[in-house]
């Protein structure tokens, strides 16, 4: 079924009977020529661009829920390639202009908005470096603003420009920034692969991978042994527990990450908007509920919930920054599995198991990397080279020192990624 405003209003007024389901529910295949373990927003992308610019079709993705059941769906859905050093900028410029032609690709509506980003800075040494930032994205051939105190005032009158402790210097505005409905984004996925032929596997835990003298054969799952000479691990915080199934040990933690969402209000935040001195970020859903996050809860663990401190946390700087939200009732929050790298930058690699390939460390970009990493990660398996806006995104800089990309200067703590 092709999508059109002139179904959209036939179906209205034919009392929508005449929608069809988006996938099908295949029984899976005994072989295939590639299975993706995850069917979360990268492993269904990386279907989609494998059937779409490879020709690949044999192809089956793996979940062990429901398809978008995992990070796809718990995530804040912003949009951004606001990006600073080699190696990352590059990879998120590229999935932004994806992002940018994504629902004609799809011929879905997966609700890209781009109302802009504004990184607030409050300090001179924030000032500095959002300078920085900012020619290193121009130099990139993407867009950014910089925005003195008053220029900030104009966009964002709401905030509280003269709190003691965080008194807002300015901004980065990144006028292509912005938001995506992270569910409409796994469906659209899903269902151009699905009409390409890729078998989407719900309810397919995956229970082991299959490999004999150094070169994988398939994979155990709870629906049975199924084989495949290209097997990829694209499971995002659960990414260590499933390539432990193939004896590797990942340089990465899984820690969690709570958002939040508010009863639906009345317009009043038009942007994106980041606090530079609590890790706090808000925007507007198109139903009216804010929608914000912060920081990792800051111990590992697979929970997809959170503790109350953090929560705490995130409200104390919500309020630092815009009391005006103080009376706004919090619907519903919940928790992302996020797979930290000790540089808190990607993985897109082949393993040491021939046929092997691994897609992980996302840290807090998965969502906004989710057209680029399926891009990368199918070049990558259907030709054995590494796409170049992801060449930086090697397994082996961990062991060799080479290559690390520390994007926010941390150094080599996971949880400070």
């Amino acid at each position: 079924m092709k999508f059109s405003g002139l179904r959209v209003l036939k179906e209205g007024l034919t009392g929508n009977r005449g929608w069809t389901p988006h996938w099908r529910d295949p029984e899976p295949k005994a072989e295939y020529d590639a299975v993706i373990i995850g069917g979360g927003g990268h492993g269904l992308a990386t279907a989609y661009y494998l059937a779409s610019n490879h020709g690949m079709t044999n192809i089956a993705v793996l979940e062990k829920g429901y398809i978008g059941s995992g990070n796809i769906g718990r995530n804040t859905t912003i949009v951004r390639a606001n990006y600073f050093l080699p190696g990352n900028s590059e990879f998120y410029s590229h999935s932004l202009k994806l992002w940018e032609g994504l629902e004609q690709d799809l011929n879905y509506n997966v609700m890209h908005s781009r109302r802009g980003l504004i990184n607030l800075f409050h300090s001179d040494g924030q000032r500095d470096a959002f300078v920085r930032r900012g020619n290193a994205m121009l130099n990139q051939g993407d867009d950014a603003v910089l925005l003195d105190r008053e220029g900030v005032r104009k966009y964002l009158p709401y905030l509280d420009f003269d709190n003691l402790r965080f008194p807002v210097y300015g901004g980065l505005l990144h006028p292509r920034g912005g938001s995506a409905r992270h569910d409409a984004v796994a469906w659209g996925y899903a269902r151009g692969a699905d009409q390409r032929g890729v078998d989407l596997v719900q309810n397919c835990e995956v229970t082991g991978i299959d490999i004999e003298r150094g070169v994988v054969k398939g994979v155990q799952t709870t629906r049975g042994a199924i084989r495949a000479r290209k097997v990829a691990i694209v499971t995002a915080g659960r990414s260590g527990q499933v390539a432990a199934m193939a004896g590797m040990r990942l340089p990465i933690e899984s820690h969690v990450l709570q958002a939040f969402v508010t009863e639906g209000l009345k317009p009043v935040i038009d942007h994106v908007v980041s606090f530079g001195m609590g890790h706090f970020y808000i925007s507007q859903s198109d139903k009216g509920g804010l929608v914000f996050g912060g920081d990792l809860d800051f111990y590992a663990s697979y929970a997809q919930r959170g503790n109350l401190p953090m929560a705490e946390h995130v409200m104390e700087a919500g309020m630092t920054l815009m009391p005006m939200i103080g009376k706004a009732k919090v619907l519903r929050s919940w928790g992302g599995i996020m797979d930290m790298t000790p540089d808190g930058s990607p993985i897109i690699d082949r393993t040491d198991t021939e046929g092997l390939f691994i897609d992980c460390g996302w840290c807090y970009g998965g969502f906004k990397a989710v057209p680029a990493s399926g891009v990368a990660l199918a070049h990558l398996m259907a030709t054995g080279q590494s796409h170049e806006i992801a060449a930086g995104f090697r397994l082996d800089r961990f062991r060799t020192g080479r290559g690390i990309i520390d994007e926010e200067g941390t150094g080599s703590q996971h949880n400070l990624h």
